[in-house]
């Protein structure tokens, strides 16, 4: 091990990613309550909800209600990790979806294309190429806006139908969106099939040949890699990752793919190691347990399976 950071920077994604795939549906004041508890515990950026239509996935219809009533505390983007402001961002599929995220407040939207061809045809009916280039009006809109937009990368590292996706192809999509002038990506492993050999060698490259971009990675506990996989992203010189508070989490459009790594997992093994992560544990097993009890499962934490006098 070596080379590693002496601080990173985690984004909260629990409020979409891992609320948009439970039977359990919340209500806002539920959803505002899990936010404002995993700020008040040390999140700089939280993942809200999605601008998406009600009928694909039902427990993101709320989003704009989220959006109007929560109290931010938004400020300039320094995403410091001991700051005291907040990034609020949702997930957007296209334009209606980006406009509904600034008619609601929103500053930041984040907008999605798989990287495999095969899963973006059976969801978009289009090339990943072609789906970045019809967020042409996703970006002007913005910038018209004073807002900002990132950009993901899902399936990063595999899909079923295909298995590993080459690099090559990885990098069609990152230099589309470049061309876009979205420079904050993020890599998903959205089917949880990536491994730290993997993980290490596709970010060294993407950091090495993208200097400009700003890489975010995101994992899933699918095949119980997604720490080694951290671990493997730090030493490729990631420092920027998303977490789910109690390993909620799992994608509607891609079958199989469960959890995402557990917030309170990740700040366990970070703060073992010495790295800064701006959290405040205990209130971070708080938000997850509070979590996990709300949507009546435990998620997929192994410290929330640790009884709470275990000594953490």
């Amino acid at each position: 091990m070596f080379g590693l950071p002496e601080k990173v920077f985690l984004c909260e994604v629990g409020p979409r990613d891992g609320l948009q795939n439970e039977k359990t549906l919340l209500s806002v004041e539920q959803k505002i309550e899990l936010i404002e508890a995993i700020v008040d515990a040390g999140a700089r950026s939280v993942e809200i909800g999605s601008f998406v239509h009600p009928r694909a996935v039902p427990s993101m219809a709320d989003t704009d209600e989220v959006a109007r009533r929560l109290k931010k505390r938004e400020g300039p983007a320094g995403l410091d990790p001991a700051g005291s402001k907040v990034e609020y961002r949702a997930l957007a599929l296209n334009l209606k979806g980006v406009e509904r995220a600034h008619a609601a407040g929103l500053s930041k939207v984040k907008v999605t294309v798989s990287a495999s061809p095969t899963h973006s045809r059976q969801n978009s009916n289009a090339a990943p190429e072609d789906v970045i280039e019809s967020f042409g009006q996703c970006a002007a809109f913005c910038r018209e806006k004073g807002m900002e937009l990132s950009g993901a990368i899902s399936t990063g590292f595999g899909y079923h139908a295909e298995g590993i996706i080459p690099l090559d192809q990885i990098e069609k999509v990152v230099r589309a969106y470049l061309a876009l002038g979205v420079k904050e990506l993020s890599m998903s492993d959205t089917t949880g099939m990536a491994n730290p050999k993997q993980v290490y060698e596709t970010m060294s490259a993407l950091n090495a040949r993208y200097p400009d971009a700003i890489w975010t990675l995101h994992t899933h506990n699918t095949r119980g890699m997604a720490l080694a996989n951290i671990l493997a992203g730090l030493e490729a010189g990631v420092t920027r990752f998303d977490t789910s508070f109690a390993g909620l989490g799992g994608c509607p459009f891609a079958p199989g793919a469960s959890g995402n790594v557990a917030t309170e997992d990740v700040v366990h093994m970070l703060h073992a190691m010495g790295i800064e992560t701006g959290y405040d544990f205990a209130k971070t097993m708080a938000a997850a347990r509070r979590a996990a009890a709300l949507v009546g499962r435990p998620g997929d934490s192994s410290m929330l399976r640790l009884p709470e006098d275990a000594g953490l």
